[in-house]
């Protein structure tokens, strides 16, 4: 499915507690701003005249005369806190708090741009997507919702003021900049021939957080995606992080890259180590030109070919249990003698009979997809012909078990996109990056007082 651009700029809370489409644009992974440092001929040895530390400001701040206050932050902290579903430590709060502000500001430009071009978000329409999003995505009334969201530390006000944020830049991006993004057919042409040659090469899905660093604060920089590292193994979203955290134009996507080919990553050092990832694999942070780069290995796949793990098999599983007091040679005789029996078993028309005399319990499942089950067992799977089974897996805690293939669908050959999704790719991304710069353009010119 192939998103409309103006859905790639719902960052935040609402992006983090809503299932987003992940559009498969591959974008750029770093801004040309990175590179623009020379201009000011900074020397690289400086010394700081005064005390100011943006880090110790309290998180407030006035836009173009609009005041953000702490309450805001706090309310808004508390929507992410609560979509990620975990803890975190002060010090993450403290960047978390910072990235809010940012978002908070950001957010206050476009209500204020909307505005000033006569294109006002009605509060009508922000109560209407407040409401669906409480019934359709959280399952509750409006009056639920408004419980649910005190309950959490946040409040009505502060959703409905991001769904104003997003609702009035998706408008701006409507009359501002999609009428004057153009594709020409030759384009797509180009693009979709090269894509018919390309079949059967690798191609990657990764995801992406970028921080910038300078030779000043590069130790800084380098403990901070560290932490964010040893956060995401600890069980955080990576597409929550990336949102908060990168500088990558990809943030507002959740770090993901869509399906790339090494070479457009334009660092021989991300490629070298992304082609030796495994799905669901996570690596950083890497130290690259102008900073750190955290990667996630979605998944990989073969141009135009069809994945096998997108096989649809019919299994039976069979499984025992072990007592929680056998002794380690009672459980190795009693898993030899199950894997034994199912050895035996010829086929899957036999096997409830067979389980049911060694007291083993059978399970069927006629719609299982290879990719979700875990690596290990898809690569045993994929081997297996109609009427085998996988080695004996499992604990003396959760039971040992075996899957036999009944049946098996193999996947089709996937053409590719079309010409017309093609287009409407190629679109976005140009969409998604004038709109960073139309953004950018306003953080320029507006008047913010910190407090």
């Amino acid at each position: 499915m192939i998103e409309t651009s103006k859905n790639l700029w719902k960052v935040g809370s609402i992006a983090l507690i809503s299932t987003l489409c992940l559009s498969s644009i591959p974008v750029e992974a770093q801004s040309s701003a990175d590179s623009g440092a020379d201009i000011f001929n900074i020397p690289e040895n400086i010394t700081m005249l005064g005390n100011s530390d943006p880090n110790v400001r309290r998180a407030t701040a006035t836009v173009n005369g609009a005041v953000i206050t702490g309450t805001d932050v706090d309310q808004r902290l508390a929507l992410i806190l609560a979509a990620n579903e975990q803890k975190i430590s002060p010090e993450e709060e403290q960047r978390l708090r910072l990235q809010i502000l940012r978002n908070l500001i950001d957010e206050t430009l476009q209500i204020q741009e909307a505005a000033a071009q006569e294109m006002t978000v009605t509060q009508d329409e922000v109560d209407q997507t407040y409401n669906r999003l409480a019934t359709q995505r959280f399952g509750r009334t409006p009056e639920e919702m408004k419980t649910y969201l005190a309950s959490i530390g946040s409040s009505p006000a502060s959703l409905k003021r991001q769904i104003e944020g997003e609702l009035a830049w998706d408008r701006l991006l409507s009359r501002n900049v999609e009428p004057f993004i153009n594709v020409a057919s030759e384009e797509v042409d180009d693009l979709y021939d090269r894509l018919q040659e390309s079949r059967g090469t690798a191609e990657y899905r990764l995801g992406e957080i970028y921080l910038s660093a300078t030779p000043a604060n590069k130790q800084q920089v380098f403990n901070n995606a560290r932490q964010i590292v040893e956060q995401l193994q600890q069980g955080g979203s990576f597409v929550g992080y990336a949102r908060q955290y990168s500088e990558a134009s990809t943030a507002a996507v959740g770090g993901d890259l869509g399906w790339i080919r090494l070479a457009q990553l334009q660092n021989p050092q991300l490629e070298t180590v992304a082609k030796d990832m495994s799905p669901g694999q996570l690596v950083g942070p890497i130290e690259i030109p102008g900073g750190f780069s955290i990667l996630y290995l979605i998944d990989k796949r073969q141009v135009g070919m069809a994945d096998p793990r997108d096989a649809v098999m019919s299994l039976k599983q069979i499984s025992i249990t072990l007592a929680k007091d056998a002794t380690q040679a009672q459980a190795k005789a009693k898993v030899d003698a199950f894997s034994k029996a199912v050895d035996a078993i010829r086929g899957c028309g036999e096997a409830d009979a067979a389980a049911a005399k060694i007291g083993a319990d059978v399970v069927t499942n006629d719609q299982i997809r290879v990719r979700s089950l875990p690596d290990a067992l898809q690569q045993a799977l994929l081997k297996l012909n109609v009427g085998e089974a996988t080695p004996p897996f499992g604990s003396v805690e959760e039971g040992v078990r075996v899957l036999m293939l009944c049946g098996r669908d193999d996947p089709q050959v996937d053409s590719g996109p079309t010409r017309d999704q093609l287009m409407n790719q190629m679109e976005n991304e140009r969409v998604n990056r004038r709109a960073q710069r139309y953004l950018r353009d306003l953080r320029r010119d507006a008047v913010i007082d910190y407090n």
